[in-house]
């Protein structure tokens, strides 16, 4: 069984994962302000293919934690001093450019990597918010005022930001650029799923089976 509950508690992610956008557009979404930040999540890396397969964005942030390396997800830094965004855009280019809807998307996407931004969290809620302007959605404002181990009033759907967990997810395969190379890869980045699908993205997140918030 699928969770019934219509608002959820979620971190904004780095273009997150499908499932997690499933999530987003089948649910009140409320942003995580007030947790700690976490190595090796979704919060500074998604997952997209490229000729060689499954590969990781990862974003650069500058390590400076306080007492037992401790510090709030809402105050992690991007490290500019490498230039990452060009990096992540040249790979996204290569990856898709010969997607049925890059082109149609590029415009909307490739002014993210140009900004000045320095919080990791703001900058991952203008990625989702440049996705839902793709696609007509309606963008959540919304976030926690407090951290509650184990929220009362929504369902908790923290976990997504977990890179390293295999989601018992049941994804329905669509043409990938790669396809034929590597098979389908499911739950990339919801990039992967835009540049593929196009207009057909909404409909098949909506179609989304949410079962995988009960794990």
């Amino acid at each position: 069984m699928e969770s019934t509950s219509q608002q959820i508690v979620i971190h904004p992610t780095y273009f997150p994962s499908i499932a997690t956008f499933a999530a987003l557009v089948q649910k009140d979404v409320i942003w995580e302000a007030h947790d700690n930040f976490q190595k090796q999540t979704y919060r500074n890396r998604c997952y997209i293919c490229t000729d060689k397969g499954k590969h990781m964005l990862n974003i650069p942030i500058k390590h400076v934690g306080g007492h037992e390396g401790r510090q709030k997800y809402i105050d992690v830094e991007l490290d500019n001093t490498y230039d990452w965004k060009k990096v992540h855009w040249r790979t996204l280019e290569t990856a898709y450019r010969t997607s049925p809807f890059f082109e149609f998307y590029e415009d909307d996407i490739r002014p993210l990597y140009k900004g000045n931004e320095t919080s990791l969290y703001e900058f991952n809620l203008k990625t989702i918010q440049a996705i839902s302007n793709c696609l007509g959605l309606e963008f959540s404002m919304n976030k926690t005022s407090s951290y509650e181990l184990q929220p009362k009033d929504y369902f908790n759907a923290r976990f997504l930001v977990e890179a390293k967990k295999e989601l018992p997810i049941k994804m329905k395969p669509y043409i990938q650029v790669f396809g034929e190379r590597h098979g389908f890869i499911p739950n990339l980045s919801i990039l992967d799923l835009l540049f593929n699908e196009g207009t057909n993205t909404v409909f098949f997140l909506k179609n989304q089976s949410l079962e995988f918030l009960d794990v």
